[in-house]
Order: C-alpha cells, then sequence, then structure tokens
C-alpha cells in the first residue's frame, strides 16, 4: 500500500492514469516504485519514468498534447486549463495568431507547443511562444518535459486533494 491508500494497480492507474496527456504508460510504470511517501514523490516517480524513456517514447508524450487555442477535442483537464487561461475565449485575430504560431512551432520541433497554461495569462503563452521558437530542438524538447512537469504537478495535486476528501 502506498500513502494515498490505493493497493491495486488497476485503482492506480484509474486515478493517476490520465494526468499525462494520452499516455496512461507513465503511471503504469511508475507503479514499480510505490510506496510512495507524498505527492512530492509520487510526482517524482513519475518524472524519472518520462527521463528514462528515451527519446522515442518522449516525443510520442509530446505529441499527444493538443495544440494551444485549436478548435479540437481535448481531455476534461487540457479543456479546464486552456479555460482558464481565456484560450477558448480568443478574437478572431487571437485566433489566427495562435494559428500562425502553432503551426509554424509544429514545423520547426515536431510536437505541439507545451506550457502549462493555469500559470499563464494569453499574453505571456504568446511571448513563450516567441521566445521558445528560437531555441534548438534539444533545449526545446527539454523545455517541452519540463512544463509538462508543472501541468502534471498541478493536476497530480488537484487529484490527491480529491482522492482523500
Amino acid at each position: 500500500m502506498d500513502g494515498f491508500g490505493i493497493d491495486s494497480k488497476a485503482v492506480f492507474l484509474e486515478k493517476f492514469g490520465h494526468i499525462f496527456e494520452h499516455s496512461p504508460w507513465v503511471v503504469e510504470r511508475a507503479w514499480v516504485r510505490r510506496p510512495f511517501a507524498d505527492v512530492p514523490a509520487l510526482h517524482a516517480a513519475l518524472l524519472a519514468e518520462v527521463a528514462q524513456a528515451g527519446e522515442a517514447a518522449q516525443l510520442d508524450l509530446l505529441r499527444a498534447h493538443p495544440e494551444l487555442a485549436a478548435r479540437v477535442e481535448l481531455t476534461d483537464a487540457s479543456a479546464a486549463e486552456q479555460m482558464g487561461a481565456g484560450l477558448k475565449r480568443l478574437s478572431a485575430a487571437e485566433f489566427e495568431r495562435f494559428s500562425v504560431l502553432n503551426a509554424a512551432y509544429r514545423e520547426k520541433f515536431g510536437f505541439p507547443f507545451i506550457i502549462c497554461v493555469r500559470l499563464q495569462t494569453k499574453a505571456s503563452i504568446l511571448a513563450a511562444f516567441e521566445t521558445r521558437l528560437a531555441h534548438d530542438a534539444g533545449a526545446e524538447r527539454e523545455e517541452a518535459i519540463a512544463q509538462i512537469g508543472l501541468i502534471t504537478k498541478l493536476r497530480l495535486q488537484d487529484l490527491v486533494e480529491g482522492v482523500r476528501r
């Protein structure tokens, strides 16, 4: 049993498997690292799995994320996060700007722009797009994975608070 009262892999996957966008493999692999003393320990185990996964799996993880402000179906977590940052209420000009930046970013790096939108505003997201488009591929892959770390930390905190209630 771990510090969250979960002693079944199936329950663990059910509770946490969606923290990483369309990538339950991260949570499944972290199961063997239990018990987890607390949320930071669980999160560290999850990020260790991402780090050890290798470049191909990391790229798959990055490519599983949606483009920001795109008119596509989102997971519940992504929809709430993008709504909170105002990305679902864009003017036509803002939507066009996001579309152009999304295309340029995907063309350069081969995966969508990833940022922890819960910690951003529309303006700061657009500024980050501009800055990060200047990165080289390796630096940007590292930054995107670091942003996934922030996203999943917040999602995990939300979930654990709900599990303990």
